[in-house]
Order: C-alpha cells, then sequence, then structure tokens
C-alpha cells in the first residue's frame, strides 16, 4: 500500500472520531484532505476513451483516442498506427485556453463528463479531417496518411459558442454545428459560416422564444441520453448534402428561474423544466437540402414532413432516437409513449419531406434538386408494449450490403423475455395503400406496417446484453459482436454470435476482468479497457480473424493481442496503485430470495479485532450499478479517502439497480424510496454479522441526487439504524422532478398519488432524529437537475417540525461539484461531520 502522508495531527487511529482521542480540528482535515488528494492524483491511471480507426492501407489502421496524460484533467487527442508509435497529435502547439461557456457546462453535465480540454472529437475517416470543439470554439486539422511532424489544429473563428460539431459525411469542407438555438453550417474551404434555421429569434426573452433547432430538450438529455438534434445523410448521388434535424417547441414547459450569485450583482438563469405531470416540450424534424455553389457558396432549401409525427402517431409523446437508413433514401424515427410503455420504430422516405418551411423569418432560399419519386411510405418496422417501461437504447443495426428492394434488415436489442437480448429481423416492405383504402390505417396515423418475414434470436439466457458498450456486425461473415453479463452480472465481456449459427456464442475478452471494448468498422481489430477490483486499468488492441465456419470447440473467430494501446509511461504511478487497498466483494441472497451484490473497503492500516465505524455509500436508484469488479479508482477517491480515515465503507446494489434484468429493476415501479432502503438495511445486518469489524452502532449514509434521496430516507424510516445522514443534492419530492424519469418509474402523479406521496421525503420529516449533528444537507444553489426547491422545501419542513439540520451550500456549483475548491471544501465537510460526529 502507497504510505499515505501523516497529518499533523497524527495518524489514521486519531483521525477516528472518538478513538484514540480527540477528533482533529477543520484545519487539520482540510491539510489532510488536500494531501489526500494530491496523493490519489498521483495514483490516478488514465485510460484511453472515444477510441475510433481510420483504415490506412489493407493491413494498417489508425487508432484515435483521448487521454489525459500526467497528472492534469485535460484530455488531449492521440493516435496509434498497430505498431503502438503513439504520439500526441498536437505537441507543437500549447492552446491558450478560455473559459468554458454556460452552454458547454450544461452539455457536459448532461453528459457527466468530468475531463476538461478535449471532450469529444468528429473524425472523417476517408480524408482524415479531425473536428473537435475546446474553450467554446471548434478547431479543425486533416491528419495525412504518413505525418512527417506534428499536426496543428486550426481555429475556425466564431463570436458564438458552437455545440456538438459535425462532418458532412460526403463533403468534409462541411461542418455542421449548432449555436444560439439554431443550426449552422461552416464551409471550411471558405470559412463562410451560414445559419441554415431561422426558429430562434434571439429576444433575450426566454418566454418569448421557445423554439430552437438542432438542440434537443432537456429531458430528451437528461433522461433518455440524446444529445444530438440533426443528422447528416450519409451519402448522396445527387450532389445534394442533407441534413435531417429536430425542431423543438416549449412553448408549454414551464420555465424556472435560478439566482446565480456574483461578487457583485446576482444574476438570474432561467431554463425550461417540465416537472411531473406537467407539458413536455414538442417535437418535429425538418429536412434540409445543402448545395455548393461553383463559387463555394451555400444555398440552402427547408423541407417539412408531409404529414407532422403527430398526425402519424398522435400516441407518442416523446422523439427519442433519430438517423438514417445506410442507402440514404430513408431516415428513422423511434417514438415513445408518456408512460413509456410503448415504443414504435418507423421510416421515413424523403419523399415524406416536401415544400419549402414558410416562416416570416425564414431567409429566402434557392431552388434545388427534385427529390427521389415517392417510393416509400411511412413504415411502421417495430411495436413494442411493456407493463412496466421500455429502457431506450442505442443497440440498432441496418444492414448495408445490397438486399432486395423491398426487404428490410436490421439487427435489434428487446426485453421482451425478461433480459435484453438480441435479434435479427426480416422484414418485407409492402407496397403503399391505394387513397380508396386510407381509412384502414387510420389506426395507425396512416403508418404502414412492414411484414415481419423472419426473426432470429441471437442470444438468449438469463443474462443481458448491455447497452454501454456497442453492436457491430460484419456482414460479409454473417458475425455480430456484442458486450455483455453471459459470465457474471459484475463483469463486461465482448462476444461474437453468428446468424448462421444462432446460439452459439464466443466470448473473446478474458474472464476475471471487465472490459470496455471499440471495433473497428471491419470487424477486424478491437481495442479494450479492463481491469477488475484488484488490478488498475490497461488496454490492449486485439487482431480478430473469422473462421470459414466453427470448430470443434465452438470459437467463430481467432484471435491475437497486437500489443498495449497505451503504454505504462501515460499512466503514472500505475506500479504504487497495483497495491492500494481494494474492496472484498460479497454475494448475498435477501429474504426474497433475490441475490444482491455489495463490496466493503476496510479501513486502511487494518487491524483484525478491531471495530470501525462504518459508512453507506448509497445511490440504490435505477440505471446505476455500483459493484463492478473494475478498479476503484480515481473516480472513488472519497470512498479511499474515508478508508484512509479509519472508516469501514460499504456499496450496494438493491433491488431496482441496473443489468439485472426487468423484473429486478421493477421492484421500483410506482414506489420509489421503498425497497431500496429494506434491502439496504437487511444486507448491511448480514454482513455486519459476516464482517466482525464492521460497528454497525456507528453508521452513517451518504449519496448524492438519488443517493441523497435514499440517505434522507433511510434516516427517517431507521433513525435508530443508521446514526447520522448526509444528503447531497437530494431529491424530496417526485412532484418537483422531471417528466421523463419520474413518470418512467411512478407514473403520472394524477393517476399513482399514493406512490409520490409514500415515495415523498416531506412525508417523513417527523420521524427524522431529534439530536443535533445528526443531518447534513449539501447542494450546489445552482443545481439545474435536482432543483434548490427541493432543498428549501425540506428546510421548510425541518423548521416547521422542529427537527435539527445542517446546511452546506455551494453558491456557484450545478448537480455535480466542478470547482476544485468546492470539491476540497465538501470533502472536508464529509470527513469532518463524520469524525466528530460518528
Amino acid at each position: 500500500m502507497p504510505r499515505i502522508p501523516p497529518s499533523s495531527s497524527g495518524g489514521v487511529s486519531r483521525a477516528v472520531g472518538g478513538v484514540g482521542g480527540t477528533s482533529p480540528n477543520w484545519q487539520e482535515v482540510h491539510q489532510r484532505v488536500r494531501e489526500l488528494r494530491r496523493t490519489f492524483l498521483h495514483l490516478s491511471v488514465k485510460t484511453p476513451t472515444d477510441v475510433t480507426f481510420r483504415r490506412l492501407g489493407p493491413s494498417q489502421l489508425r487508432c484515435y483516442f483521448l487521454l489525459s496524460p500526467g497528472q492534469g484533467r485535460e484530455s488531449t487527442l492521440f493516435y496509434a498506427d498497430i505498431n503502438l508509435d503513439t504520439e500526441v497529435l498536437d505537441s507543437g502547439r500549447s492552446f491558450l485556453w478560455r473559459q468554458t461557456s454556460r452552454e458547454e457546462q450544461l452539455l457536459s453535465e448532461r453528459r457527466r463528463i468530468s475531463t476538461w480540454g478535449i471532450t469529444n472529437y468528429e473524425l472523417h475517416t476517408q480524408s482524415g479531417t479531425l473536428v473537435f470543439p475546446a474553450s467554446s470554439t471548434i478547431f479543425q486539422c486533416v491528419h495525412p496518411l504518413r505525418p512527417t511532424g506534428a499536426v496543428s489544429p486550426r481555429e475556425l473563428p466564431s463570436c458564438q459558442v458552437r455545440l456538438n460539431p459535425q462532418i458532412c459525411p460526403s463533403n468534409p469542407n462541411l461542418i455542421a454545428f449548432a449555436a444560439r438555438d439554431d443550426i449552422y453550417i461552416c464551409n471550411t474551404k471558405t470559412g463562410e459560416e451560414k445559419r441554415v434555421t431561422h426558429v430562434h429569434s434571439g429576444s433575450g426573452r426566454l418566454e418569448y422564444d421557445p423554439k430552437s433547432a438542432g438542440m434537443p430538450s432537456y429531458v430528451m438529455q437528461e433522461e433518455f441520453s440524446r444529445y444530438q438534434g440533426y443528422w447528416w445523410q450519409p451519402c448522396t448521388s445527387d450532389s445534394v448534402y442533407r441534413l435531417l434535424y429536430e425542431e423543438v417547441d416549449e412553448s408549454e414547459v414551464p420555465i424556472v428561474q435560478f439566482i446565480v450569485p456574483d461578487e457583485t450583482v446576482s444574476t438570474v438563469e432561467e431554463f425550461r423544466f417540465p416537472r411531473a405531470g406537467m407539458a413536455n416540450a414538442e417535437s418535429t424534424l425538418r429536412l434540409l437540402e445543402v448545395e455548393v455553389g461553383a463559387g463555394e457558396e451555400l444555398r440552402v432549401t427547408t423541407r417539412h414532413l408531409r404529414h407532422d409525427l403527430k398526425q402519424l402517431a398522435p400516441w407518442h409523446e416523446y422523439l427519442v432516437r433519430v438517423g438514417w437508413l445506410p442507402h440514404g433514401y430513408q431516415v428513422w424515427c423511434e417514438l415513445l409513449d408518456r408512460r413509456q410503455q410503448r415504443l414504435e420504430l418507423i421510416t421515413l422516405g424523403l419523399n415524406s419531406f416536401t415544400g419549402q418551411r414558410s416562416s416570416s423569418n425564414a431567409a429566402p432560399s434557392l431552388p434545388t434538386s427534385s427529390l427521389p419519386p415517392p417510393s416509400f411510405p411511412p413504415y411502421v418496422i417495430i411495436s413494442q408494449h411493456s407493463n412496466t417501461w421500455i429502457d431506450v437504447h442505442n443497440l440498432l443495426y441496418w444492414w448495408k450490403m445490397p438486399t432486395e428492394p423491398s426487404h428490410l434488415m436490421l439487427i435489434w436489442a428487446s426485453e421482451e423475455t425478461g433480459h435484453r437480448h438480441l435479434y435479427f429481423l426480416r422484414y418485407q416492405l409492402s407496397p403503399p395503400p391505394p387513397p380508396e383504402d386510407h381509412n384502414a390505417h387510420q389506426d395507425q396515423g396512416g403508418l404502414v406496417s412492414a411484414q415481419l418475414i423472419q426473426k432470429l434470436a441471437l442470444t438468449r439466457g438469463e443474462w443481458s446484453v448491455t447497452t454501454s458498450g456497442g453492436l457491430w456486425v460484419d456482414e460479409q461473415h454473417n458475425l455480430v459482436y456484442f458486450t455483455g453479463l453471459r459470465d457474471s452480472p459484475l463483469e463486461n465481456h465482448l462476444y461474437v454470435t453468428s446468424i448462421s449459427h444462432p446460439g452459439l456464442i464466443q466470448r473473446l475478452t478474458d474472464p476475471g476482468f471487465s472490459h470496455q471494448v471499440a471495433i473497428n468498422d471491419d470487424c477486424t481489430v478491437f481495442t479494450t479497457v479492463f481491469s477488475s477490483v484488484e488490478m488498475p486499468p490497461q488496454s490492449q488492441v486485439v487482431r480478430i480473424t473469422p473462421l470459414d465456419a466453427p470448430n470443434g470447440t465452438g470459437q467463430l473467430v481467432w484471435i491475437s493481442v497486437l500489443g498495449d494501446l497505451v503504454n505504462e509511461a501515460l499512466s503514472e504511478g500505475l506500479r504504487e496503485i497495483k497495491s492500494l487497498v481494494v474492496p472484498e466483494v460479497f454475494t448475498t441472497r435477501l429474504s426474497s430470495g433475490d441475490i444482491i451484490y455489495s463490496m466493503v473497503f476496510k479501513p486502511h492500516n487494518f487491524t483484525p479485532g478491531r471495530k470501525y465505524p462504518t459508512v453507506l455509500c448509497i445511490y440504490g436508484g435505477p440505471q446505476v450499478q455500483l459493484v463492478t469488479n473494475t478498479f476503484k479508482g480515481f473516480r472513488h477517491m472519497r470512498t479511499h479517502m474515508l478508508a484512509a480515515h479509519g472508516f469501514c465503507v460499504v456499496s450496494i446494489d438493491s433491488r431496482g439497480s441496473d443489468n439485472r434484468g426487468v423484473s429486478f429493476q421493477a421492484h421500483l415501479m410506482n414506489r420509489m424510496g421503498t425497497v431500496e432502503v429494506e434491502d439496504q438495511v437487511e444486507v448491511l445486518q448480514l454482513l455486519g454479522a459476516q464482517c466482525d469489524y464492521m460497528d454497525l452502532s456507528r453508521l452513517a449514509v451518504t449519496g448524492w441526487s438519488y443517493g441523497g434521496y435514499l440517505s434522507l430516507m433511510a434516516l427517517a424510516h431507521c433513525p435508530d439504524f443508521f446514526k447520522v445522514a448526509i444528503a447531497g443534492a437530494p431529491v424530496v419530492s417526485w412532484n418537483l422532478y422531471d417528466t421523463g424519469y419520474t413518470e418512467r418509474y411512478m407514473d403520472l402523479p394524477s393517476v399513482n398519488p399514493e406512490g409520490y406521496r409514500s415515495g415523498s421525503v416531506l412525508s417523513y420529516v417527523n420521524n427524522l432524529p431529534d439530536e443535533e449533528n445528526r443531518l447534513l444537507i449539501v447542494q450546489g444553489m445552482i443545481d439545474e437537475n435536482v432543483h434548490f426547491s427541493h432543498t428549501n422545501q425540506l428546510i421548510q419542513a425541518l423548521i416547521k417540525a422542529g427537527k435539527p439540520y445542517q446546511l452546506q451550500i455551494y453558491p456557484h456549483e450545478r448537480h455535480c461539484l466542478r470547482q476544485l475548491d468546492s470539491n476540497e471544501h465538501y470533502e472536508t465537510k464529509l470527513l469532518s461531520f463524520l469524525l466528530n460526529n460518528l
């Protein structure tokens, strides 16, 4: 174990309140936090992310990835050829980093990005063009096949913040981006920057300017993980570059306001935020046709749907996924109803878009090429229904190789068996109905149902395909690559199966580790970043060689390791961190019969026979899994800090957590805040009986967001079991939270009023302790996710009930604490509170 520098007040044993001496004062704890932060930063292992590939030749492949070298937080764009001759793309230039804009901060909050510098990039594989946003501007460079030196990106200057830059696949000189709630296209050949939508007036008053183009609504980003609002046509045959985009109307969505404190004059931020039961944003699709003139000028025509999405599917509430079919003549979208129990995948032909949108503030457009003849009516491809809820995912693959014109082939993931599995689907596209039969399709809003002619289950069993990886298909060999939990619910692995041999599945990654993988387009190479609770992350490049037929052991492919993607030199402190204290994973069977996984971090300098105060670090909500066979490094720094101060730290994945199947997660349906606390308490009692070093008479619970909510519920329901609670950014009442998340699990407030009442912390304030120093509430004042109104209502209820509490506010922080000073202060407050009161 690396030696932790002692604090001025003595060793770890003295740091534990009530054991071996008095507790340290604030300055001592703060100094200790800084020392530990420096230690853990030095021991952090930086791993590659956002891996993409570019084919250089028949046997040459170039891999691009983001990495934060050294001890900094700034991500840098690297590349590695298969000989692993890695060099930094921008080693010859130092940028003047600017303050991150409000728009970039909010997008990072939605994507849960905690790094700085280059956080994402676009690669045009044919030309080698790279585009990335950084410091409120956009950079571009062309990376040659055989670079002779460092490549210096050039800034594409602009006077506005530009988000989500996307390179046109058919013309890498055209880059689309979102700015000021409209879409712009930049011709990098001339530097022309053209506004191509005109839905936002820029009045400066949100109440008078409710429309936007190219940026999904808050709920779509936060609760459905769709951050893109425009999509380039993948290919074109008529010199017209088409851009499909979403137009959002939030006229009916309520406006919330936040006061942003300043040293001189405070400002007010406004957001559109739909609380449970309130109106959502409305979305539609439009199509831009872009032509480049002889003088490189851009000419743009806007087209709208002949029949709006609400006309085609009146029942739908959310436009959750959008894209193009590979041939570029049809678009697809997924529509979801408000209760999130019905989903349809539909396709629209280019002929579904017609005319030129008339708008009083629209810029004049020039004529363009005529659209193809109307040969693709709107089709319903997939229709799904659920008695619980439908989890939206990105596991969809459309066949690229030519097929019969009337056929569509795709791979799709469904939880219809209770676990998420993959299916190969083939559809017959029937001709559009004649006009006299139109009434026969009124029940589908004019949509035509495609005929399913083949459905093949590629995976099956009591395990799930994971959505965090991806879906890759080798069409030439009929092989499908995916990530899943077939071997263990704690380990994510890469697998391959065959459409020609369904049910035959081969694992391609080493057991005993959990893997994050990326595969190149022709499925000949994959990268894996893998770790376990005992081993820090490492990365490898692996070659894939398909076999003509499965061999005697059921193998579909041969694999061979080519080498490491990132040299250990880029991961400073790797050798030292290998000896860091690691958690022990436990498997527990509840009285209900369900299997629950948990992990326990013993205190540093653990002494057998001694009992230690225990901290439950809780989340407990849906879509999150805490206990995995992955290395718990820098991202678990606060856990290590607690262990370094002599605390035993526990995390538990109770019923409702992710990756355990539909029925396991559905325990939360219509009753959030109930079964989670019951499970956590039962597992803690079983662990306490098994681990005699856990002192459950000195038990704390702490968490953030949903974990903050459960921390409050735990203290309210079990005040004799939990001694103290630290609740960070807690949900207090589901009536105050957004529609997309809340209604998915709790239904509408009008339908499930009792569930909302019993799931509200406000219903149990009278049960909270009467003793001082048992409750600490923490929140950022400009939290745009869990608004400060939650904490405000809780405080009012506590005051009315005469209950004691402590409150820690961070005036300039949102839902996640991002400033170094705020993090250090919060960690000091957390440790000081526990050391003095546990």
